[in-house]
């Protein structure tokens, strides 16, 4: 039997969007037929940029009722975690780089009501999650280097969302696995096909010409992915 979600989800990152128009910016996602909202949070220190923090996430919370994904790109996750959580997040995510505590941070997501993830930078090995498998509920593998929009895929990126594959159905734990980083559509059926669930689209959503297009057509290859 499967343990992956019934339907890839497409979770436009509002990094690229209009930070002057962010209520518009939701609408747009909502309207386009996107099923999470995802957020960056940068604190200036684990990568180098500063982007939001948990009153923005307050916010949103109150501006849509899209589940919000918040990828915490921060140094002491712990610190904050569970106040995202409690500010409206969804899912909390935290690098595996940034925390020599990750059991008690993904339980603290976890008893906050968030569901917990944990983030692999592209050069951080899948292996590091083998004794962590059931304490998380999803994995997000980083396929550029965090910190800034408009990068390219690394394409050995995919080999990692397979191994990842492997390790759920060998554990039989359903955890979802989440990519992001320069996902577009010359690579989203891949990606899904891989093994993937959630896939995160800055530019390719935002930066198209015509956004609610972009986010049909990156739909239609997630489920062309799903179905090969």
């Amino acid at each position: 039997m499967s343990l992956r979600p019934a339907i890839p989800l497409l979770c436009p990152s509002l990094l690229s969007a209009d930070f002057t128009r962010l209520g518009e910016e939701l609408r747009m996602i909502e309207a386009a037929g996107a099923q999470v909202v995802h957020v960056d949070v940068m604190d200036g220190r684990f990568v180098p940029n500063i982007t939001i923090g948990l009153p923005v996430v307050e916010s949103l919370r109150k501006a849509t009722a899209l589940p919000l994904d918040c990828h915490l790109m921060i140094l002491e996750p712990l610190r904050y975690a569970a106040d995202f959580v409690k500010a409206g997040a969804d899912w909390v995510s935290i690098h595996q780089e940034a925390d020599p505590h990750l059991h008690r941070t993904l339980d603290a997501i976890r008893k906050a009501g968030g569901k917990a993830g944990v983030v692999l930078n592209p050069s951080t090995p899948v292996d590091t999650l083998v004794d962590l498998v059931g304490d998380f509920d999803f994995v997000l593998l980083m396929s550029v280097n965090p910190g800034f929009g408009g990068q390219s895929f690394i394409p050995r990126v995919l080999d990692k969302v397979k191994r990842l594959d492997a390790l759920r159905t060998d554990r039989g734990i359903p955890f979802f696995i989440e990519v992001d980083g320069g996902v577009g559509m010359k690579n989203a059926a891949d990606l899904i096909r891989a093994g993937a669930d959630a896939l995160v689209a800055g530019n390719a959503f935002f930066k198209a010409v015509e956004p609610k297009a972009a986010a049909s057509a990156l739909l239609s290859e997630m489920a062309r992915g799903r179905t090969a």
